[in-house]
């Protein structure tokens, strides 16, 4: 049996609380950390949040993005804190992280950053207005001014986390990235990807695996196999 790692985050990408229940049931002690985004949060998300955190004692990442006005950020974000949850998303914005981490102040709950989403490209940062110049160098620039408003972390693709993490002002944050696909899976709609080996060799402190294990046939075994890479 392969010990659990909490380096491996798998998002439940499943529509609601019972689907989302029964993947936890499958992996059992294999995994200890789980994700938890936006597309469950209308299927009871925050009630599973809890039930794992309080009764099953898994760690909590809260992946919601949050991007708004700096009250409204710091309002939402001191209504998520109260919940006792490890790690929450807010968009890499300076305004919005030096909220987010005024909305937290008193908690244990970290803040990252989100830089540029690992479904992007640099077509896509065209067609949203994005400053001219390569994915990667904005990664790197988003991720410094986020972490020096205050970020415990950012959220960037494996493939600049090598990057982020010769930052100086990265030095003892975090950094957790999805984009991360054992050999051989499916891409899905990650387009700057890496595998689990190659992350930790970059730097990651923390992966976010989904579909390749809540879609595999056995789901403990894939989640094991992954941490197994990791250790290696």
């Amino acid at each position: 049996m392969t010990k659990a790692d909490d380096r491996l985050i798998v998002a439940l990408d499943v529509p609601n609380v019972l689907e989302g229940l029964a993947l936890v049931d499958q992996l059992g002690d294999s995994v200890s950390f789980y994700k938890i985004g936006l597309g469950m949060l209308t299927g009871g998300g925050l009630a599973l949040a809890n039930e794992l955190k309080q009764e099953r004692g898994k760690r909590i990442f809260l992946d919601m993005k949050f991007f708004d006005i700096g009250a409204t950020v710091e309002a939402a974000v001191r209504g998520i804190a109260q919940f006792d949850l490890d790690f929450l998303t807010v968009h890499g914005d300076p305004h919005v992280v030096r909220a987010a981490k005024e909305g937290a102040a008193g908690s244990d709950l970290k803040i990252l950053a989100v830089t540029v989403l690992t479904s992007l490209d640099r077509g896509d940062l065209d067609a949203s207005c994005y400053k001219e110049g390569d994915v990667q160098d904005i990664v790197v620039e988003r991720a410094t001014r986020a972490l020096e408003a205050g970020a415990d972390g950012v959220i960037a693709s494996p493939q600049e986390a090598a990057l982020i993490r010769a930052l100086p002002v990265a030095n003892d944050r975090l950094i957790v990235t999805p984009g991360v696909r054992p050999a051989g899976a499916a891409l899905g709609d990650q387009k700057r990807v890496m595998t689990p080996a190659q992350a930790v060799a970059a730097g990651v402190d923390h992966m976010v695996v989904g579909r390749p294990i809540h879609k595999a046939d056995d789901p403990r075994a894939m989640a094991e196999s992954i941490v197994r890479e990791i250790n290696r």
